[in-house]
């Protein structure tokens, strides 16, 4: 299981320890300098552009510093056993991991306090091995290394001396001065390091133990290795040889089974470990309470959602102990979830270049003494968040959702945390102090005193401290800085066994917190994902079938999950069941079915039964109301119970048969070990029997299982890998091997990763954007969510900032790809003389026969560029970046605008190095088809999230030429709405058909009202279409009228409501056509049905089922939109007033046998028949058959002529069509259609304006007109303002 704590049941025998390590100098080759450190200096020569041969010169990592600080190359000395076949040992990453800066020397004056750090190996698979190291100082004994350092030393001083006569800038006085400031260079400093007289001192070298072992047992590891280390320095031999003790962690301590605890022999003491059982949260035994310490709690909450969101995170500290304690701190509590990408908690110096991936990362990175934050360069920072631990200070990315309830969950975590006395805001006094002391001998000390290397509840280790006089200095400094250090001044030679109840008790309680954060973190999940199995998509009828078709198939239902969860939830929800991690989960659920459970998944499965046999609640039913962790007292009392009865005791320690005189014991040295004794363990160990007979057992049954599974390994892995869609396509970076090679074939891999990466995601784009997942998945035309829509795209724009930052050869920015454009940018702006760009389409207008049109928009990257640096909201250039990605997408440009930024190709190479994946030619042409593909569909992602911006917009009013005049001498005036609000009423210049305006951003366009004033002697004028422009995102909507505007002419109407619609460009040349006027025999526009009226003859007209299909189409439409989720609705104003709504459907009913011949020469219109009957009901009493139908009646009457009165008085020059269409309006609003339509269907008017067969006086067909138009009660009908603007009812 990739990142699992715990190798399976059979994957490893049941032994403790794997291999145990001794690393050092190597006395027969003697000091070589460390080649990595040599490869880290090139790396960063060749970051900041500069040839490695200036490098030496000038930034010669190991040549300006004295000897001692210098790095030197470290070994394996040895290690037992040789090997084991399912944990091979890799001789490089181990040497690299245990000692990760190499060699160091010391003298006598410096301090040599031992350092505990771990480490992990995870393989290509996923799995894991922790290794535990013990880093003491050791007597250098060869002559020859001491003469070495002596002949180094002469070197270093010469040259220090010739530079410094040189410089006569640093002169004496500025020396002093800068001793009194107590600088780092204070002059002892200058003559300790700078000094090494083999006569006078004595040489010290590093050498450290390690244990490598399948889990993390850190505490029962740590007291191994501070035993074993004891016993070599003490001044009595240990009791055995050591190769006793080390024989028996070896071969003879088993595992603890789950759920057990277990007693082994160090040295002196017994040490206890244990191991949660089946049903308990994994193995965790990095103390949680130094990550809050370190951290603190609000800002591990939001490093730890930021590792949700599967973000780059990068670790930042001095100590080693402290990088692995907060990433496995943090991984650990991920639970169900499992860290799916690269995870290095200690990044060695030669594999910096790792920080260049192109992909989700959990990485740590050593800080060098007095090198500060801003000195680091990182490749990309987009989406980088860095914790900077010693200084309790982390940076997050620009844009993250944040944790749902993270207000209670803090408070949840920080009553837990005030119970063991820790402060939710961390130990920062901590941190403050260790900067102060950076500079002292004593400050690897104090440090260790705070960071858990050897903590200072382990007062064995201040026994190594005895008589020596730095115990002095360290109080005296104690009291300067404020550290407390009660525990070191504590007497030694008290009763022993109060210091030991007082550290197992620091231990119990760091067990007891551990596992009570690691519960009220589980309890979040638990509560969040109470529900998630009813979302999980079984599509395949065995594993076969669903590991071949994995890419293909949807495996959680997305849509609906989402559409049940807490409003405040989903901004966080919907990105994270996009990751990797959360894509294995359910991954591993679909597997159970065919596979034994993954452990993480058991517990939690089992959890999320237990909470719904509790809470019994209904399962769809979900709240964000906060419920607390009700389990925290069990946990805690499950690790005591164990801790206190011990379940199995290990084998003694016993001598073993080795040869005498070897081995001897010499105080401080650790002895040469026999490697024969140690090689293999005993031969038969009955007391392992009735355990590992399972084992066998397992491992036939594993290996019957894949047979059956009917694919070789290979082929399995490949489609496992595949299946994890891109999460481990990098799969983890190899430590031994350091070749250009390898570091090109990792790249390629970058590379391949991305492209596979990009085709996902854009092919998710459009499934989502089409609904075809919805369809399938049985939501009929579901569409795709605006949360969901908003997600998928900030997901693209991480994906172009990880592929424009990968390969960099020097960083500017934040943002790699804002950086590209500006120097893209600049060079085009210099070649004045070229036209502006090769794309660019010329702004000449395309004359029409009218010679009106809107002029071509110019398809320009530059453009769109200036158009977001003139966005004042914005203010950093990876939110610059993510504009534009928007606005092309919304322009469907993105793919032809990048094309054009990568065809300068003497760019692309300064910018980026070889291996880069935009100089792999044939990936970055499929990249840009994939992106071209979104241009299938319609995406607002510009518009809908700047809200706020200023957008210029080009209206042009198109008038019918050969029916009337082509200007009017009157004052036209427009005012154009959208889904964000309207322009207001503006005056269009007298005899100009097209203006440009400013406002604030309208969003989508809805309607334009145009108008007049009727004045001077040509005021009547026919309008085709208005057409808008939105500038910047070049949408353009048409608004069609084909009516007149004037009085005595149509319906007298001197302005009128359009309803607008998007006109799709298709390309530039089609564009160019659709803004012209139509051709001239096709006007007035059939597509506006009010011009039935006004234009009976040339239609033809349709009949009653038509027309009654009609009513039912449009009334269905607006039932649809109302049972759409808010954020998937579209314009209501369309489905009421547009080409197929309910007005022009009503219409067509109040059309049909209208007798609408011209009496006198003037049209009849709707209107005039609705004035009739108000004028009827205003004057004659009705007739009911009873009482209550006759007050009904009344009601419904006086309702009616109240509207249509306060139409027709309203203050706006409508004609009698666009009354009716305010009336319908009106009446749907406030559900009174149903109640007028009989009213007029009984009026006597209707028998003289109406023939007989009319649809209006055939009794059947209004009650089914009345039953349909009832089906619009239930929903709440919100007017755009511009429909019934001025009218007041």
């Amino acid at each position: 299981m990739s990142g699992s704590g715990a190798p399976g049941p059979g994957a490893a025998p049941c032994r403790f320890a794997h291999y145990f390590v001794l690393c050092g100098i190597d006395a027969e080759s003697g000091l070589e300098p460390d080649e990595l450190a040599v490869l880290y200096k090139w790396l960063q020569a060749d970051l900041h552009g500069k040839s490695s041969d200036t490098a030496d010169k000038t930034s010669g990592e190991n040549f300006d510093q004295s000897p001692l600080r210098r790095t030197f190359k470290s070994k394996v000395l040895a290690h037992y056993p040789q090997n084991i076949e399912w944990n091979p040992f890799d001789q490089d990453a181990v040497n690299m991991l245990c000692m990760p800066k190499g060699l160091s020397f010391r003298t006598q004056a410096d301090n040599r306090d031992p350092q505990l750090h771990s480490f992990i190996i995870t393989r290509e698979d996923g799995s894991r091995t922790y290794g535990f190291v013990l880093t003491f100082y050791e007597e250098v004994t060869s002559k020859q290394i001491c003469t070495a350092m002596q002949t180094l030393y002469q070197m270093h001083n010469a040259e220090q001396y010739s530079s410094v006569c040189a410089s006569s800038s640093c002169s004496m006085d500025s020396l002093a001065s800068s001793i009194d400031e107590g600088d780092a260079t204070s002059l002892a400093k200058l003559q300790r390091y700078n000094s090494y007289d083999i006569s006078r001192d004595t040489l010290y070298v590093s050498k450290c133990i390690c244990l490598i072992t399948p889990l993390p047992f850190m505490q029962a590891c740590k007291k191994f290795l501070i035993q074993l280390y004891k016993a070599v320095t003490s001044q009595q031999p240990p009791p055995l040889p050591l190769e006793s003790y080390i024989h028996n962690i070896l071969y003879e301590v088993p595992l603890p089974p789950p759920g057990r605890s277990l007693k082994f022999y160090g040295v002196y003491e017994p040490i206890i470990c244990q191991r949660p059982g089946p049903n308990e949260l994994p193995l965790s035994d990095y103390p949680l309470r130094e990550v809050f310490e370190l951290l603190g709690l609000e800002n591990l909450v939001q490093v730890f959602t930021c590792v949700l969101l599967e973000m780059q995170i990068l670790l930042y500290s001095q100590d080693y102990q402290r990088l692995m304690t907060v990433a496995e701190g943090i991984t650990t509590l991920l639970f169900p979830f499992q860290w799916q990408h690269v995870y290095v908690p200690i990044l060695p110096a030669s594999l910096l270049h790792f920080l260049d991936a192109p992909v989700p990362y959990l990485m740590g990175l050593q800080s060098k003494e007095g090198t500060d934050r801003s000195k680091l360069e990182l490749p990309q920072e987009a989406n980088l968040c860095f914790v900077d631990i010693d200084n309790h200070f982390i940076e997050l990315p620009e844009e993250f959702p944040q944790f749902p309830n993270k207000l209670e969950f803090i408070q949840e975590i920080s009553e837990v945390l005030l119970q063991f006395g820790i402060p939710p805001e961390g130990n920062l006094h901590c941190s403050d102090s260790a900067t102060k002391l950076k500079n002292l001998v004593l400050s690897d000390l104090v440090n260790d005193k705070k960071n858990g290397n050897i903590p200072s509840n382990a007062l064995n280790m201040y026994e190594l401290l005895k008589g020596n006089e730095t115990i002095a200095r360290l109080q005296a400094l104690a009291k300067r800085t404020g550290v407390t250090m009660e525990k070191i001044t504590t007497p030694l030679t008290e009763k022993e066994k109060d210091g030991k109840l007082s550290c197992e008790e620091l231990e119990l309680r760091d067990y007891k917190l551990n596992v009570q954060l690691r519960e009220v973190f589980a309890n979040r999940f638990t509560q969040m994902f109470a529900d998630y199995e009813a979302f999980v998509i079984q599509a395949a009828p065995d594993m076969e079938s669903w590991l071949t078709n994995r890419e293909q198939m949807q495996n959680f239902d997305k849509a609906s999950f989402l559409s049940d969860q807490p409003e405040p939830y989903l901004p966080f929800l919907s990105h994270f069941i996009e990751t990797q991690m959360f894509a294995t989960f359910i991954d591993n659920k679909i597997i159970s079915q065919w596979e034994e459970k993954d452990p993480f998944l058991r517990v939690f499965d089992s959890r999320i039964e237990k909470i719904k046999l509790y809470n019994v609640r209904a399962p769809a039913l979900r709240t964000s109301n906060y419920q607390k962790c009700s389990t925290l007292k069990e946990a805690a009392q499950s690790i005591e119970q164990r801790l206190m009865k011990i379940d199995h005791t290990a084998i003694h320690p016993h001598l073993l048969d080795m040869k005498i005189g070897q081995g001897k014991y010499e105080q401080g040295f650790f002895p040469k070990l026999q490697s024969d004794v140690l090689a293999t363990g005993p031969t038969n160990n009955n007391r392992w029997a009735s355990r590992s007979t399972t084992t066998p057992r397992r491992k036939d049954r594993l290996r019957q299982h894949s047979e059956h599974i009917g694919l070789d390994n290979d082929l399995r892995e490949k489609y496992m890998q595949e299946a994890r869609s891109l999460g481990k396509n990098l799969r983890q970076p190899k430590l031994s091997d350091l070749s250009p090679a390898v570091i090109a074939q990792t790249n390629w891999k970058f590379v391949e990763g991305l492209l596979k990466e990009c085709r996902m995601k854009t092919k998710r784009m459009l499934v989502e954007k089409m609904g075809h997942e919805a369809v399938e998945l049985g939501h009929g035309e579901a569409n795709i969510t605006g949360l969901e829509e908003n997600t998928l795209i900030a997901s693209l724009c991480d994906l172009l900032e990880r592929i424009w930052s990968h390969g960099l050869q020097v960083k500017q920015g934040k943002s790699a790809l804002w950086s590209h454009l500006l120097q893209y940018q600049e060079r085009e702006e210099k070649q004045e003389h070229s036209a502006e760009s090769p794309v660019a389409v010329g702004t000449e207008r395309r004359k029409s026969d009218t010679g009106i049109t809107l002029p071509t928009l110019r398809v320009s990257l530059i453009q769109d560029m200036r158009h977001v640096q003139n966005m004042s909201e914005i203010k950093t250039d990876v939110g610059r970046a993510r504009a534009w990605i928007r606005l092309s997408l919304e322009k469907k440009l993105l793919s032809q605008h990048l094309k054009q930024l990568l065809s300068n190709q003497a760019l692309a190479k300064k910018l980026y190095k070889r291996y880069a994946f935009l100089r792999c030619e044939e990936e970055r042409e499929q990249f840009l088809y994939h992106l071209l593909s979104l241009n299938a569909v319609d995406y607002f992602c510009f518009t809908s999230v700047f809200t706020t911006i200023m957008i210029p917009y080009r209206s042009v009013i198109i008038p019918i030429k050969k029916l009337s005049n082509a200007i009017t001498t009157s004052n036209p005036w427009i005012c154009v709405s959208g889904e964000l609000g309207d322009t207001g009423v503006m005056q269009i210049p007298k005899n100009h058909l097209e203006m440009t305006f400013e406002c604030q951003n309208l969003g989508k366009l809805t309607t334009v009202q145009i108008g007049h004033d009727n004045s001077g002697l040509l005021a009547k004028w026919l309008v085709d279409c208005v057409m808008v422009r939105n500038e910047i995102t070049g949408h353009t909507y048409k608004f069609p009228c084909g009516r007149w505007l004037g009085k005595g002419v149509d319906d007298g109407s001197l302005e009128r409501i359009l309803i607008g619609e998007l006109v799709s460009s298709t390309s530039d040349e089609e564009l160019g056509k659709q803004c012209r006027t139509p051709p001239q025999q096709k006007s007035p526009t059939v597509a506006r049905r009010l011009s039935i009226t006004s234009l009976t003859g040339r239609n033809t007209k349709p009949n009653a089922g038509q027309i009654q299909e009609g009513i039912g189409e449009a009334v269905n439409n607006i039932v649809k939109h109302f049972h759409k989720p808010e954020k998937e609705r579209g314009s209501l104003t369309i489905l009421l007033c547009g080409e197929n709504g309910l007005v022009a459907a009503l219409e067509q009913v109040f059309h049909h046998g209208f007798k609408s011949a011209r009496i006198f020469h003037k049209n009849v219109f709707i209107w005039d028949f609705i004035e009739k009957a108000v004028a009827y009901f205003e004057t004659s009493d009705q007739i009911g058959d009873n009482e209550e139908a006759l007050l009904l009646q009344r009601s419904s009457c006086k309702t009616f002529c109240h509207y249509v009165n306060a139409i027709n008085t309203a203050p706006r020059n409508i004609g009698k069509d666009g009354k009716f269409q305010i009336l319908v309006c009106l009446g749907t609003r406030d559900h009174l259609l149903s109640q007028w339509i009989p009213l007029l269907a009984e009026c006597p008017p209707i028998t003289r304006m109406y023939e007989e067969n009319a649809l209006l006086r055939d009794r059947m067909t209004v009650n089914s007109l009345i039953r349909v138009l009832q089906t619009l009660q239930d929903f709440n009908i919100i007017l755009e303002g511009s429909l019934i603007k001025g009218v007041d009812v």
